[in-house]
């Protein structure tokens, strides 16, 4: 299964209130966040992260860049290896391994 997304990282985005004010940069656990949800969204079913392997981020993220994230089921149910790329260069990858979340509302 094959999974593809383009997103537009939006200049307000609270993710940059602390990577850094004046030369916002959007961080790598955002990043791994999209792909996640990209991924939930498609098996319509909440995940949770539990391993990343072989992760590199190889170029910095500003607002207002158009991202294209692609993510492959491995050979494992719930491995992927995922690509992130911006303007044809390599923002991101690696491989992700997910589970079903355990997660349950209770009651106050």
């Amino acid at each position: 299964m094959e999974i593809t997304t383009r997103k537009r990282i939006d200049h307000q985005s609270t993710w940059f209130s602390g990577h850094f004010p004046g030369d916002p940069i959007y961080p790598g656990i955002a990043q791994l966040q999209m792909v996640c949800d990209l991924i939930a969204d498609e098996l319509q079913a909440p995940l949770q992260l539990l391993r990343l392997s072989r992760v590199k981020f190889k170029k910095i993220v500003r607002p207002g860049e158009i991202l294209d994230i692609h993510a492959t089921c491995g050979n494992k149910e719930n491995l992927y290896s995922f690509t992130i790329m911006s303007e044809g260069r390599e923002v991101c990858s690696g491989m992700i391994f997910l589970q079903p979340s355990t997660t349950t509302s209770q009651s106050p």
